[in-house]
């Protein structure tokens, strides 16, 4: 079936300005939900301002992530992650997550997703007029414990009422599942604990669980192996792959999950990230190169190439860093 995914946004945020705030709200997620199905489509969810300055140590001004944000939207990108509420004793360069939020501009058919903890910190972004929100925990019981300070099952118990609040506010939730293909403390991971994770976070409410390979360890044999075993328990319309390139490995990798019909793959423009609470834990995929990806197999994005590219480029120019997307340090645009 193919569905010109740019035309059914339009179309729909049309029907979208006649609802009630509530009913706009509840259907949020719905047209990338129907797109997914759509065998050419693939969403790309941009988590550039948010996992990707998380570890930066140059202390980004907000009208810096402000504008990387507006650029990102422009560039066509139908969820961009802007920031997270979590305390700013754990992570001081978020910790402008309210002014951020309040100063983007919120275009029509775009979501800005948030990371939030716990229930505070939901009842934060709350007030910020949020849509979506993401949680996170682990595969790995030793990560969870260094990441979140608590056990897998500790963490379940503290989003228990963050879900129920979301639920309340008809705000959507996405899960975070770290260390699908290995942790930095305690080594292999079970292809059971992945499944586990995932099922429970999605019966608990969340609408979409993102596999983390938060340090790149994954090979395409090893994230073939984990899709065959997981996939049989999980709905696959309700898995994303986030792929961090610390070995090469992230493009091989997102390609093996085209192959199970995955359609929604995280990605940082310039390749910008890491996880501070994993040792050896580069950034994630760059956005241009995955785009270059996509748009070379004859998948379609709706984002702009050539735009995102410029916007790699804006942000390494501020970070003094080199841009570490291939694409963009190969193209030449005038």
């Amino acid at each position: 079936m193919y569905l010109n995914y740019v035309l059914f946004r339009q179309i729909f945020v049309q029907i979208e300005q006649t609802m009630s705030l509530r009913t706009r709200k509840l259907t949020a997620i719905l047209p990338d939900l129907l797109c997914r199905f759509a065998s050419n489509f693939v969403k790309v969810v941009e988590v550039g301002p948010r996992d990707g300055l998380q570890n930066v140590k140059t202390v980004v001004p907000t009208d810096i992530k402000v504008e990387l944000i507006n650029k990102l939207t422009e560039c066509g990108f139908k969820s961009v992650e802007s920031t997270s509420f979590v305390s700013p004793k754990w992570v001081p360069q978020l910790a402008d997550a309210k002014e951020v939020m309040g100063r983007i501009s919120h275009h029509p058919g775009t979501v800005y997703p948030v990371l939030v903890p716990n229930l505070k910190g939901l009842e934060t972004a709350l007030t910020c007029g949020v849509t979506e929100v993401g949680i996170f925990t682990a595969a790995s019981e030793a990560f969870c414990k260094k990441n979140i300070n608590c056990s897998i099952n500790e963490s379940f118990d503290r989003f228990k009422p963050l879900l129920e609040l979301a639920k309340d506010n008809s705000i959507a939730v996405r899960g975070y599942v770290s260390c699908v293909a290995g942790c930095p403390y305690q080594g292999e991971v079970g292809h059971g604990a992945v499944s586990h994770v995932s099922q429970k976070l999605l019966e608990m409410g969340c609408y979409e669980i993102s596999l983390g390979d938060t340090i790149g360890v994954g090979t395409p044999g090893k994230i073939d192996k984990l899709l065959k075993d997981i996939i049989p328990f999980l709905p696959v319309q309700n898995l994303a792959v986030h792929a961090h390139d610390t070995y090469g490995q992230a493009l091989a990798n997102i390609y093996v999950g085209l192959e199970h019909d995955i359609r929604v793959f995280d990605s940082s423009v310039a390749g910008l990230g890491g996880c501070p609470y994993a040792r050896g834990a580069s950034g994630n995929v760059a956005s241009e190169d995955l785009l270059y990806l996509l748009h070379g197999s004859g998948f379609e994005t709706g984002v702009d190439l050539e735009k995102t590219i410029r916007t790699g480029r804006f942000i390494s120019e501020f970070l003094e860093k080199t841009n570490c997307s291939k694409v963009g340090l190969a193209c030449k645009l005038d």
